[in-house]
């Protein structure tokens, strides 16, 4: 019998995907919901699995190619494993024992590697079995293939002979100009595409202030441990309280929370906000719905998870749609000070930064506090001068007295 393994059915945003890689190739057995296939899209990388035991009869769509909403891109023969594996108990006891030990250890080495690590494993030739996972549960992630690759390449470069001229010892590539070229992935085109659409259709503008965040390191520091132990293990950062501070900012000034669609402006009456997380292949922007609803455990616990499921590129494209609002962080880079891009149709765009302790004058004296400069970035033919600074001023004022996020002041 045979059975088609169709692409997944995308939402209306996407139109189409590439097929990224193929783990299987004509022939191949597959087992039920093994992965099979990674397709990329303008947002995510979805997976395809295998929808029955079998073996891999025909692959329609190759790597690089483009596929449509649930069209068809290969065929599996169910069953044909099944045979196979009644041809292969004729060969010798100690040959099938062979096999069997490495097939179970494949199969285990399978079970517990997250998909970009098995990916990233398959490009590199690196076997599994070898690598020690140190995930949930021992799950190999893709840290762990990173580093058992520089493991077993540092040894075979302290022992690599070195040529030499006249006693001299030669450098490795000396001389050579290496160049590398490789096509550009449909998410990094997309991110692209949208970046130079942001600065080309509208009148972006950018405000900045300093915030000190004294206050809010000394409330974490203090609450931190209660906070972790009351939250069954979620712990306390500064984005749940930059969240909370916008949430409040935007109810203030509704024009930032808002969007242009053609000649109209479309108020929001909730706060979606957008969080960038970086990722390999680039930056996305998972959105957390309705956070005026949401504590602050509930912010940090989403956004720690959001962090995990991107790495491992397991996110929904359904996450990364909508968004009246968002927050991106390039101090976690050690960025000191930059100008945001908005994310359209989304009208303002909130960047923080690295905290460096700086002089101050505090009260006629100089003082030395952990200091952090932010960002607005807005649409101009929306949002006024005057609106942009109050909005950024709220957030500062807020982050500087966190009881105002409480009592709303």
């Amino acid at each position: 019998m045979t059975i088609e393994i169709k692409a997944p059915t995308f939402p209306e945003s996407v139109q189409d995907g590439t097929i990224a890689t193929w783990y299987k190739k004509e022939g191949d057995t597959v087992a039920r919901d093994e992965l099979v296939v990674d397709i990329e899209t303008d947002k995510v990388t979805l997976e395809v699995v295998a929808p029955a035991d079998g073996v891999i009869a025909k692959i329609f769509k190759g790597q690089g190619e483009t596929v449509l909403s649930n069209e068809t891109i290969a065929q599996i023969t169910e069953g044909a494993a099944a045979s196979s594996a009644s041809s292969a108990s004729a060969e010798s006891a100690s040959s099938a024992a062979a096999a069997s030990s490495s097939s179970s250890s494949a199969s285990s080495a399978a079970g517990l590697v997250n998909p970009a690590a098995q990916k990233l494993a398959s490009e590199k030739g690196i076997d599994l079995s070898k690598v020690a996972g140190t995930g949930r549960d021992g799950r190999i992630t893709k840290e762990d293939i990173v580093n058992y690759e520089k493991s077993a390449k540092a040894p075979a470069k302290a022992d690599a002979p070195k040529a030499s001229v006249a006693g001299a010892p030669v450098l490795e590539g000396q001389g050579q100009r290496i160049e590398k070229r490789v096509p550009m992935t449909r998410l990094r085109a997309r991110i692209a595409e949208r970046l130079l659409d942001a600065k080309q259709s509208t009148a972006m503008l950018t405000t900045f202030n300093e915030v000190n965040m004294g206050p809010v390191m000394a409330l974490r520091s203090r609450y931190k441990d209660q906070f972790e132990k009351a939250h069954k293990g979620t712990k306390l950062g500064f984005m749940g309280f930059f969240v909370k501070a916008a949430v409040e900012a935007l109810r203030r000034i509704p024009a930032v929370n808002a969007s242009i669609d053609g000649n109209d402006i479309v108020y929001h009456g909730y706060q979606d906000i957008g969080v960038a997380v970086s990722t390999d292949k680039g930056l996305v922007v998972p959105v957390l719905r309705n956070a005026e609803n949401m504590s602050l455990a509930e912010i940090e616990n989403a956004i720690r998870d959001f962090g995990t499921r991107a790495r491992d590129g397991k996110l929904g494209i359904e996450e990364m749609t909508g968004g009246t609002f968002t927050i991106t962080n390039g101090g976690v880079f050690g960025s000191l000070m930059s100008t945001p891009i908005l994310n359209p149709p989304q009208a303002a765009i909130l960047g923080m930064h690295k905290i460096q302790e700086r002089p101050m004058a505090v009260n006629g004296k100089v003082e030395i506090l952990p200091m952090m400069y932010l960002a607005l970035s807005y649409d101009h033919r929306l949002i006024d001068g005057k609106e942009a600074v109050q909005f950024l001023v709220a957030i500062k004022d807020m982050i500087e007295d966190p009881a105002r996020i409480l009592l709303e002041v």
